[in-house]
């Protein structure tokens, strides 16, 4: 079990609403898998998540946008309020 796994005996919940197609949609493709709707639910979710979080953490730049975020990183210059401010601004964002 990895850590962001909670122990079997914890379990959570997450509701929402779908049309009537999608549910049908989802219940026939867990169907076919062998899997239970709440099992394929889980998975397709979680595989999803993945995806976001791993496209959001990496990215890839053009030449010239590599070159000016070097550049950038050699520059003397100080931070400006705007700059402290997205800063402050992220750290909120990614604790939640």
């Amino acid at each position: 079990m990895s850590i962001t796994e909670p122990p079997t005996n914890e379990v959570t919940r997450l509701n929402f609403r779908l049309p009537p197609e999608v549910k049908e949609k989802i219940e026939r493709a867990a169907v076919v898998s062998g899997l239970t709707v709440t099992d394929f639910a889980i998975h397709a979710l979680s595989v999803a998540a993945d995806e976001v979080i791993e496209t959001h953490r990496m990215r890839t730049l053009s030449n010239r946008d590599r070159d000016l975020f070097l550049a950038l990183l050699d520059c003397d210059q100080k931070p400006n309020a705007a700059l402290k401010k997205a800063a402050k601004d992220y750290q909120r964002y990614m604790k939640g």
